[in-house]
């Protein structure tokens, strides 16, 4: 994927060892940094880094005239899901259900924007080069794991309400659990009716974003002290992306 730009920013894939080591930093920044714990091996360094990724291509967004890295993604392409094991994921979800998927898949992981700086066109970006990706490598499913921070369900009932309601993934896919610490909305929540306004603004932004491309989730969310949060499996099938959104992100 070439590089390409939009106002201030510019996204390209990481192509030598210190491009890594710059997306494990900013990682480092965004998940660990904040956090009061005891930390070591690659940690102890301020990076943020694990055994997958050199499997993955790495995505990052920088600021165009000073190079200063602002947005960070990882991706892991699957040929079909018969390599599902391979995933990031499948540590925390049973994920048998998507070994019948039979095209190609990409794990989208570790996403994290500079947790100083506040610009939705970051977002956009990201977006778009994610897009650019899909389409290059004619990808049929992204899927990947979205995050509430901390490991408290309480303050996001709404928000788990709204997708209990409407996002539940179709059950030929649908995770099944596999973490030793669930919360099972999808069966636990009694709210028929979601307050709309506290779900949307409870919802992470990211998981707002799969939603409106038509995505879905699993029915529980996997409890992860080892990441402070909790986090739904979410999955886009690529054909059922609503065709005024593929323009909106293609027109990036």
């Amino acid at each position: 994927m070439p590089q390409f730009a939009r106002g201030h920013y510019r996204a390209r894939l990481a192509t030598t060892d210190d491009d890594v080591k710059a997306a494990q930093s900013l990682r480092f920044e965004a998940f660990i940094a904040h956090r009061d714990a005891t930390i070591s091996g690659p940690r102890a360094e301020g990076l943020d880094a694990d055994h997958l990724d050199p499997t993955c291509d790495h995505l990052l967004v920088e600021e165009r005239w000073t190079g200063r890295l602002v947005c960070c993604f990882r991706m892991m392409p699957l040929n079909t899901g018969a390599e599902i094991d391979r995933c990031y994921s499948a540590q925390f979800y049973d994920l048998d259900p998507l070994r019948a998927f039979t095209g190609p898949m990409v794990e989208m992981g570790r996403f994290c924007i500079h947790p100083d700086i506040k610009d939705p066109d970051i977002l956009r970006v990201a977006w778009g080069a994610m897009t650019k990706y899909v389409d290059d490598h004619k990808v049929e499913m992204l899927f990947g794991c979205s995050s509430f921070e901390g490991t408290e369900a309480d303050s996001y009932m709404d928000a788990f309400a709204l997708l209990k309601a409407r996002h539940i993934a179709p059950k030929r896919w649908l995770p099944r659990v596999k973490a030793p610490k669930v919360f099972p909305y999808a069966k636990r929540l009694t709210i028929k009716r979601p307050n709309m306004k506290n779900a949307l603004s409870r919802m992470p932004p990211l998981l707002r974003t799969y939603l409106s491309m038509g995505g879905w989730v699993s029915d529980h969310a996997v409890v992860d002290p080892e990441m402070n949060t909790l986090h739904v499996f979410t999955g886009v099938e690529i054909s059922s992306v609503p065709k005024a959104r593929a323009r909106l992100l293609r027109a990036i």
